[in-house]
């Protein structure tokens, strides 16, 4: 009888235990998180930052429908095949209640898929191409930042402005970068008809031959460039382009160049008079991104990156949805996800039901360097939700035909 008694009483000992992290679950919201952290820690250190402090702030104003947030990130190698096999496993083993992030736009592009095979919620932070939201999008997959279509969309009146008639472009050939030629030939030759594109360069990603690169562009004379490279592909551009003399004299419009995870590592190589989308945060005086950047700096003694927004961002639209939704269901999430505002330190921002993307816009200015440090000046910030920077209705519903 002692014997019996004893070995149930191990055996509710044991069960309790085993029901302890269930019913602690049942309190938690789970996001699983993928990106590119090895392959791009330039942008995505301060991104994960970003989310830290999001998650922190949220939990501390007592989470989401009494819920806390819980983040769960996995790398996935900057490959597309890893991507889809750690959303499987975010899914399926951790049980997350919805995907979010993807750094680069061929990883991003197969996680939207696997979200519209799974039905599962995805919200994409950073992949720019417009594949994400429109020529591929789905019924499940939403995205924050404005993709190659509205940044070309930004650039080109100032690249009309120049009126240059001999264009060249450089952009790593991937799909982001292809996006974004795409998108600035067709923009910049309805703004300007006699715009001619002479030279092209096609580099592989995180391999540019900047030398050979530099030579033929120089080669075709162009009166202005177009340019799509980021990370450590651009600083070798710059540096090579300095030292051949390809910008002396000659205009560059140039997509993300702005942004101080790319424009800080050149130092005294930064270049002067660049057109670019980026991120001024030392000039933002606005309310919001004030409140923003004291707290990033507080918790981290450190200025916050284009990155740190974008993490921050999504992290709040997560929180946002959740709690318009009152549920981490799928469907609920996608209905409450379509017209949803959000508050983010560049202002309110909303989530396009036509399309899914948000209405969150970008910097444009140019470029100085400023005491050996590069920097933006003359610069505006262009709100994404102006119909200018967006593609006509009609061409959404066709690309969104078999949403």
């Amino acid at each position: 009888m002692t014997m019996r008694f004893a070995f149930s009483a191990v055996s509710i000992a044991a069960l309790t235990l085993a029901l302890i992290p269930a019913a602690q679950a049942q309190g938690v919201i789970k996001i699983g998180e993928i990106n590119s952290y090895k392959a791009q820690p330039a942008f995505l250190e301060p991104y994960k930052k970003g989310m830290d402090l999001a998650v922190e702030e949220i939990n501390a104003a007592g989470g989401v429908n009494g819920k806390k947030i819980e983040l769960i990130t996995r790398d996935d190698n900057a490959n597309p095949g890893d991507a889809v096999r750690v959303a499987e496993e975010l899914v399926s083993r951790e049980k997350v209640d919805m995907l979010a992030g993807t750094f680069l736009s061929n990883t991003g592009l197969a996680v939207t898929d696997f979200a519209k095979q799974k039905k599962f919620f995805f919200l994409a932070g950073e992949p720019l191409t417009d594949k994400i939201t429109w020529q591929g999008g789905n019924q499940y997959t939403f995205r924050l930042r404005p993709g190659t279509y509205m940044q070309a969309a930004m650039l080109v009146p100032e690249a009309a402005k120049l009126k240059k008639k001999r264009w060249a472009v450089v952009y790593p050939n991937y799909e982001y970068g292809q996006s974004a030629v795409a998108a600035f030939k067709n923009l910049m030759k309805a703004a300007q008809p006699d715009v001619e594109f002479v030279a092209e360069q096609a580099t592989p990603l995180g391999k540019v031959d900047a030398g050979s690169v530099v030579q033929a562009l120089a080669d075709a004379k162009p009166d202005a460039i177009f340019n799509v490279l980021f990370g450590a592909d651009l600083s070798k551009f710059v540096r090579e382009g300095n030292t051949r003399g390809l910008f002396k004299d000659r205009e560059v419009v140039s997509v993300l160049t702005g942004e101080p995870e790319y424009m800080d590592p050149l130092k005294d190589e930064a270049p002067n008079g660049w057109i670019v989308t980026g991120y001024p945060w030392y000039g933002i005086n606005t309310p919001e991104h004030k409140k923003f950047e004291q707290a990033y700096q507080a918790k981290f003694k450190d200025y916050p990156r284009l990155g740190s927004v974008v993490g921050y961002s999504m992290i709040k639209s997560a929180a946002a949805g959740i709690a318009k939704a009152k549920s981490t269901d799928t469907d609920k999430l996608v209905a409450a996800f379509k017209g949803l505002q959000v508050d983010t330190p560049f202002g309110k921002i909303s989530y396009r039901p036509e399309d899914h993307q948000s209405t969150m816009g970008a910097f444009v200015g140019r470029t100085k360097n400023e005491g050996g440090k590069g920097v933006m000046v003359n610069y505006v910030y262009l709100d994404g939700a102006d119909p200018k920077y967006q593609p006509p209705v009609e061409e959404l519903k066709k690309s969104r035909a078999n949403d």
